[in-house]
């Protein structure tokens, strides 16, 4: 591709490896800009989401990744 961007218009270009390319590109501040949008699209959709206690105990191994 030679360093241009790629836009496509068909479901099966969007598999998830794309989705993590993309999310990759990003900046450190458009990730957490991103993050901040949708938990307040979250927020607006379902505000009492907040009271949900789905969580589960994790099971199974656990990776802690940092950055050196």
């Amino acid at each position: 591709m030679n360093g241009s961007i790629f836009v496509s218009h068909k479901w099966k270009d969007e598999t998830i490896e794309a989705k993590a390319r993309w999310f990759q590109s990003l900046s450190l501040e458009e990730r957490m800009y991103l993050l901040c949008y949708f938990t307040d699209l979250i927020l607006a959709v379902n505000p009492g989401i907040v009271e949900e206690k789905y969580t589960q105990q994790a099971s199974g191994r656990i990776c802690v990744l940092s950055k050196k």
